[in-house]
């Protein structure tokens, strides 16, 4: 399975994200260096970030990066 790289922006409503396509890559040594290329010579604007995600096709990649996922509750030490 490839790792796949993504721009995700998160559109401010907390629930829904948009992606887009980036490359992919059969080695996450490769998507990584890839991805911090990325980062120092294109920035993002704030609301937008390089992901990389492992999946069996792009489909999956995409349903995985845009599905919502609650914040984690901190615990009192942990604060």
């Amino acid at each position: 399975m490839p790792y796949y790289i993504y721009i995700v922006t998160d559109t401010g409503t907390g629930a829904k994200k948009s992606v887009e396509h980036v490359s992919a890559y059969e080695n996450f040594k490769l998507a990584k260096t890839e991805v911090r290329r990325l980062r120092s010579e294109a920035p993002l604007n704030e609301d937008q970030a390089y992901k990389i995600i492992f999946a069996a096709d792009t489909a999956e990649a995409e349903q995985r990066l845009v599905a919502y996922r609650e914040e984690p509750i901190a615990k009192e030490w942990e604060k």
